[in-house]
């Protein structure tokens, strides 16, 4: 529709510019031939009969009175082409007859002046709308032919899309390893299918990890409901034989690790659901040195430097803190230790044990959900296996990372936040590692990029090798925990 709207008006300007010109040139003939008529009418040389010459082949001189005094031979015995006379003050008339363009020019500004026509056959083309029916059947066949290579010009590049469409409905949530069939080219659906594949792999991914998901949780939780349903069942059906009072107990500590999991199973929903939590300035020295304080067992020392604030949670960078500290007093052997400071333009916050350790392998799959090491079940049989997840997560919600770096013995795990600008009135500039008026720094990095458990000079007992601490060794290959 809106190409025959177009054509439309293309035709038309096609026909008013044709006939215009037709027309023109028809009358440009015409009053040739009559202004050397009527110029050799006033002189009175004016020939009897009138010689003429294609394609103006008709002359007529005709008086006052409205008679034809003088004519070509084909004009003889014709009546006069016009009846109309030019006016003294507009001598040049052009008239159309019928099927005459007719030139008129009156002789001169006297009454009794004679006028000559000159006059022609209008084109055939002209001629009952001849033209208009020829430039509109032409528009037609154009019309038909536009339309035809617009249809098989869409259904060949629609195609692809039908394909896609088809592939599409076939893949169901049981079965998403199907892909759309991608195009050849660089165009715009080759671009869409390749991005609906991603997004499908991606589900696909997504869909398989909470397939595990789902596994291990209800394998987690299978676990001690067997156990704590095996105690009553036992109580029940040896009364005899068992302590009410250990049965209670034992419940209570299977009920425990059943609620603490429940909770962390819900804190890692809410996390992966990305709810907003308060934000707030958070002066991340005194919360780590707040937390080390709150925790019992192995003392830790903490080396925070002043004025490192950061924005967020409170609650949830506690959990954070607590999550990395009791894990670090778990597994150290002798001490702990944290440094919080400023590295690379972000807020740091280093835990280094003296562990064991955590075999480079296992650097990633620890922070996988119920993931626990086999050293880490032997010290610590009541975890969830959700901690160093739901800590992960919190600090990616922050914008942050959670890594283990390399360290000389034992764990360093490193929590990254973006530092901020807003903090209370009256506090001090943000304070970094190297700033040694405030705190020591944390373990430098090596030449080779690996990072140490302790600054240099800290060292009770030093065997004088490179700056070395003889009673910090690297713990072995292969003794690892968590």
């Amino acid at each position: 529709m809106v190409l025959l709207v177009i054509l439309a008006v293309v035709g038309a300007s096609i026909d008013m510019a044709i006939r215009y010109r037709l027309q023109d040139d028809a009358f440009g003939n015409a009053e040739q031939v009559a202004s050397q008529w009527s110029a050799m009418a006033r002189l009175g040389t004016l020939p009897n009969p009138i010689p003429v010459s294609a394609p103006v082949d008709l002359v007529q001189v005709v008086n006052a009175n409205g008679v034809v005094v003088n004519s070509n031979t084909g004009a003889m015995g014709m009546a006069p082409m016009s009846s109309f006379r030019p006016p003294p003050d507009d001598r040049f008339q052009q008239l159309t007859e019928g099927p005459l363009m007719v030139m008129a020019i009156r002789v001169s500004a006297a009454t009794d002046s004679p006028v000559v026509y000159a006059g022609l056959r209008e084109p055939a083309i002209l001629h009952k709308n001849h033209l208009e029916y020829f430039i509109s059947a032409g528009l037609l066949v154009l019309l038909a032919l536009a339309s035809w290579m617009t249809w098989c010009v869409v259904g060949r590049t629609l195609r692809p899309v039908a394909a896609i469409r088809g592939r599409m409905s076939e893949i169901t949530a049981s079965d998403l390893s199907l892909r759309v069939p991608v195009p050849p080219g660089e165009d715009e659906l080759a671009l869409l299918a390749r991005t609906a594949n991603q997004t499908l792999a991606r589900l696909e991914e997504a869909v398989e990890q909470q397939r595990r998901f789902a596994s291990t949780a209800s394998h987690e939780l299978r676990t001690p409901i067997t156990g704590l349903r095996v105690q009553l069942e036992e109580a029940l059906l040896y009364p005899d034989d068992t302590d009410p009072r250990d049965t209670i107990r034992s419940a209570l500590t299977t009920s425990t690790r059943l609620e603490a999991i429940v909770n962390d199973l819900l804190q890692l929903a809410r996390l992966r659901a990305a709810d907003p939590a308060p934000q707030e300035p958070i002066d991340l020295g005194a919360l780590v040195k707040e937390e080390a304080a709150q925790g019992t067992g192995m003392p830790i020392r903490v080396q925070a430097a002043d004025g490192v604030w950061v924005r967020g949670s409170r609650i949830q960078l506690i959990r954070v803190v607590g999550n990395l500290l009791s894990n670090a007093r778990r597994h150290a052997d002798s001490r702990v230790e944290v440094f919080v400071g400023v590295e690379d333009g972000e807020a740091a916050v280093a835990v280094v044990d003296d562990g064991a350790g955590i075999a480079p392998a296992d650097r990633e799959r620890v922070f996988e959900r119920f993931t626990r090491l086999d050293d880490g079940r032997l010290r610590d049989s009541g975890g969830s296996g959700l901690g160093l997840a739901i800590s992960r997560d919190i600090a990616h919600a922050h914008r942050g990372t959670l890594l283990i770096e390399d360290s000389p013995r034992g764990a360093r795990f490193v929590l990254r936040l973006p530092l901020s600008d807003a903090r209370p009135r009256g506090n001090g500039p943000q304070a970094t590692f190297d700033d040694t008026s405030k705190a020591p720094p944390p373990p430098a990095r090596s030449a080779t990029g690996e990072k140490n458990s302790g600054e240099e000079g800290t060292c009770e007992k030093n065997d004088g090798a490179e700056g070395r601490c003889a009673e910090n060794p690297v713990s072995p290959a292969g003794h690892h925990r968590r």
